[in-house]
């Protein structure tokens, strides 16, 4: 075996799906941080997010290697290609969440070491260990792990969770489905070379086809449900509808035509959508408690 490299380590972290969890959980933060920031606080955060992100992404590496060797799409990861031990690999994410708990528990506060703490058991031990290789929806119970970090960056301004960041982390959780649905339709082949029961293979395309649509479709409520939260959230709101609405159009084409192109269309999509919300809400904070225009 070839001795490993700092790049394998970093794929073990899987830095896309790393970024977006850190990304939420600092518009969490700002969801409830007053002007100015705390910026040790939104420091730590950024340091035990990202921690507990990777830690949990390399023991998914290390429980799903013997799945990834089999599809196009992981098989080049450095377990299935050996440039890493196992051992190594588990080694290495549980230190990272170790470190992500440490760091949140003693530099923050307890509720955010908890949601941390709980994103990683969600995500490690209910969905990839229990859910992944059982059912499909297994996708669902495994969008609370994004969900968990909006819950910590709120945490890390009051302490708890408050309802604005409840509705933001529901929004979140409803976001995870159409996302890997979306590309479960784009890859069916590929999840069926590793047996894994992708909605796709279990209740067809053109059903996957709907709930991809309908799940988008989801996520337009509870951005409305900001507008009664106070009227602070109003930049949030328009910023929140326009990438949904844009988002669910991009979605419904599958159901015309379900080919690899469009579905990944709108697995891309659903990465650009949270960006856009995750924007909108630092935007929203600089409109309203910022130096800019300071609305409250």
């Amino acid at each position: 075996m070839p001795r490993p490299t700092a790049g394998d380590f970093f794929q073990l972290m899987k830095p896309g799906i790393t970024l977006f969890i850190v990304m939420v959980s600092v518009a969490g933060f700002f969801t409830v941080s007053p002007y100015p920031p705390n910026l040790r606080d939104l420091g730590w955060l950024v340091l035990s997010g990202t921690l507990g992100a990777a830690g949990s992404a390399a023991l998914n590496h290390y429980y799903d290697r013997d799945i990834d060797v089999k599809m196009k799409r992981t098989r080049s990861r450095p377990l299935p290609m050996e440039s890493i031990p196992p051992t190594a690999a588990m080694a290495f994410g549980t230190a990272l969440i170790a470190g992500a708990l440490l760091s949140a528990y003693f530099e923050l506060n307890w509720a955010v070491a908890a949601s941390i703490a709980s994103g990683a058991f969600v995500y490690v031990v209910v969905y990839t260990m229990l859910l992944k290789r059982e059912t499909p929806w297994g996708t669902v119970i495994g969008g609370y792990a994004g969900s968990a970090a909006v819950l910590g960056g709120g945490a890390a301004v009051t302490g708890g969770f408050s309802l604005p960041v409840i509705v933001l982390a529901l929004i979140v959780f409803l976001w995870t489905p159409p996302h890997f649905w979306s590309l479960a339709i784009a890859l069916s082949s590929d999840f069926g070379r590793a047996d894994l029961p992708a909605l796709p293979r279990s209740s067809g395309v053109r059903q996957s086809a709907r709930a991809v649509v309908v799940s988008a479709a989801l996520l337009l409520p509870p951005t409305v449900a900001f507008a009664f939260l106070g009227t602070l959230y109003y930049p949030f709101l328009v910023g929140g509808l326009v990438a949904g609405v844009l988002f669910l159009l991009v979605t419904t084409r599958i159901l015309a035509d379900s080919s690899r192109k469009v579905a990944m269309r709108a697995f891309i999509a659903s990465g650009f959508y949270l960006v856009a919300i995750s924007v909108a809400m630092v935007v929203n904070w600089l409109l309203v408690q910022g130096p800019f225009f300071h609305l409250a």
